[in-house]
């Protein structure tokens, strides 16, 4: 993948992000900062709001109060953001009928134009070029992760923001995606995740923050 533009010093920032679920203040008072080269590990318990942070920063969720920034603006009023962003849930969101090829020509498609070679060769990066024209619906588990991973890395987004993004991958996986993480940190990428398993943990550009049960 090609080096990231990083002239205009990308951050992310959170502040005071507050998020109810029912009668249930579920993120209280959350606040970070991540830049350009940092991945920000979110930690905690099950159903401590670690998933619904990540789809809050993502837009994907409204906060009932709070700010979060993308280059100093307003993510709601900054048309650029999404454009600059790679999302993957617990969800692999892959069409089942489609190959593995398909789902990234279809996916990435959308977002930029991308040629048959850059696929394959993303998939070759995940370790499932084998994978490339069999439908999804009869692949394994971590073979699908794999594939919405490759999704992820097609889309060439500054920033990352990653759900259990090991999930289902054994060591050999997790050690492909955990340097592909590092590959992107290095060209000035950014990552936030939520993950069971530590991730780049003796990476000097890795933080953990740890969500507290209300």
């Amino acid at each position: 993948m090609s080096a990231i533009d990083v002239t205009s010093a990308p951050t992310l920032s959170a502040h005071a992000l507050h998020l109810w679920r029912g009668e249930h203040h579920l993120l209280r008072n959350i606040s970070f900062c991540l830049s350009a080269g940092e991945l920000l590990q979110i930690s905690g318990s099950n159903g401590v709001g670690k998933t619904s942070l990540l789809r809050v920063v993502a837009g994907l969720l409204p906060a009932e109060a709070g700010e979060i920034r993308w280059r100093r603006f307003d993510i709601y009023k900054d048309s650029n953001y999404h454009s600059e962003l790679a999302y993957l849930g617990h969800s692999n969101a892959l069409k089942l009928d489609l190959t593995a090829l398909e789902n990234l020509q279809f996916a990435a498609g959308l977002r930029r134009d991308i040629n048959l070679q850059t696929c394959l060769q993303i998939l070759n990066n995940l370790g499932v070029p084998q994978c490339a024209q069999l439908p999804a619906k009869v692949l394994s588990a971590g073979q699908r992760r794999r594939v919405a991973l490759a999704r992820v890395l097609l889309c060439d987004a500054v920033l990352w923001i990653v759900d259990e993004p090991t999930t289902n991958l054994d060591a050999a996986g997790i050690e492909v995606v955990e340097q592909l993480m590092v590959d992107h940190l290095s060209r000035g990428g950014m990552i936030l995740t939520a993950a069971h398993h530590a991730l780049l943990a003796t990476h000097a550009g890795t933080r953990t923050m740890y969500l507290n049960q209300a």
